[in-house]
């Protein structure tokens, strides 16, 4: 399994959006449109915010992640922020997931910040075993617990 910038892999972007589209937009009813999710994977760079990351394994993209400036705006104050971590279901229960973690990390730390968050609704307790720190519970306009966790990137 390799991890790679999504902008090394532009035939990989529609696949991409579809996958972030069902998963993240459609369910949240954010009324974002599909082309909207595609012009911003079209806008993604390997040395500056935002960042996606994709898992490949013989050419087939596995899951996929993002790293946000923000991605809770009533927390504006922390920064970048790991999002959209996506793994297609077949491929689920072989680390694929905690692959592009790491990368994330590690891009994150290259990029000079010390520090990545997350926010989650439903996976707190998979991101604390997996040695994140948990910080706050907040709300927002259309989640009434979101969980925000961090990691240090040392």
């Amino acid at each position: 399994m390799d991890i790679d910038f999504l902008s090394n892999h532009p035939d990989k972007i529609n696949e991409v959006s579809e996958m972030i589209f069902k998963e993240f937009v459609v369910k949240t009813g954010s009324g974002l449109k599909y082309e909207d999710v595609v012009k911003h994977f079209s806008n993604t760079k390997d040395n500056a915010l935002p960042i996606t990351l994709v898992a490949l394994e013989n050419g087939v993209c596995l899951g996929t992640v993002s790293i946000f400036e923000n991605d809770l705006k009533i927390r504006d104050m922390y920064k970048p922020w790991l999002a959209s971590l996506y793994t297609k279901p077949e491929y689920r229960g072989r680390g694929v997931g905690q692959h592009l973690v790491t990368k994330t990390v590690d891009v994150v730390k290259e990029l000079g910040f010390n520090e990545l968050y997350l926010r989650t609704e439903d996976e707190t307790e998979y991101y604390r075993n997996r040695g994140w720190t948990y910080l706050e519970t907040v709300s927002d306009d259309k989640y009434e617990k979101i969980d925000v966790l961090k990691i240090k990137c040392i």
